[in-house]
């Protein structure tokens, strides 16, 4: 994790087109807030429904009974905001990724946190509670030493962590049977958890665009220099 003076590496490592990389980024994390929009509906749905007589759809000791319509369309719902949860990280990693060869070529300096930490740092536990926020915050210093972080990195990793933490948010302990029995209990906390993940989706979107940005308007600088 040493920063290291590389002299050469702007010139070992040529620049990167960032621009689409950061159009995707933003759409995916657009269908991501939208994903998670949708469940906060299917939410209020279910607790507006009521729990059947029969039950949650966890009976205990194993048994299950089965889903009505609204409960079956749930988990269809669920597992579709998971398959976009997916891609939107497989698709911030590869912005990511791309920013900070470019902060590296821009800087000469290699990055505070090993390549490794790009995909471990999100899952490695307590170190992920730090490591993401500073992957990104490297990208900007090292290229504008003397400029503040944007405020906007510090909202969107707030939110993130609170979506992380909450128990309700991107991680659920419960089975989706037990997270359909909270929305007939007590759909508050669930809804709480899809507004703050929404937000993080929103801020993180600015993020990618805000830091885009500056690193474009970088390279732009070096080009002319260079013609």
């Amino acid at each position: 994790m040493n920063e290291k003076e590389s002299p050469l590496a702007a010139q070992a490592s040529p620049l990167r087109p960032v621009r689409g990389a950061a159009r995707l980024a933003v759409v995916a994390l657009a269908l991501a807030g939208v994903a998670w929009t949708v469940r906060a509906v299917w939410h209020i749905r279910l607790a507006m429904a009521g729990e059947p007589a029969s039950g949650p759809p966890d009976q205990g000791n194993g048994v299950h009974r089965p889903l009505n319509a609204l409960e079956d369309s749930y988990h269809l719902v669920s597992s579709a905001g998971g398959a976009v949860t997916v891609v939107c990280a497989l698709v911030f990693l590869l912005w990511l990724d791309r920013v900070r060869d470019n902060a590296r070529a821009l800087s000469g300096k290699e990055p505070r946190y090993q390549y490794l930490w790009l995909f471990l740092g999100w899952i490695v536990p307590v170190v992920n509670l730090w490591i993401p926020r500073g992957m990104v915050a490297d990208v900007h210093g090292s290229v504008f030493p003397d400029r503040r972080l944007p405020a906007v990195v510090n909202w969107w990793w707030g939110l993130w962590l609170a979506g992380l933490c909450g128990g309700v948010g991107l991680i659920y302990a419960d089975s989706t049977d037990e997270v359909i029995a909270r929305a007939y209990t007590g759909v508050w906390p669930l809804l709480a958890a899809d507004l703050v993940i929404v937000a993080a989706a929103g801020t993180a979107a600015l993020m990618v665009r805000t830091l885009t940005a500056a690193q474009q308007q970088r390279m732009d600088e070096v080009a002319r220099t260079d013609s």
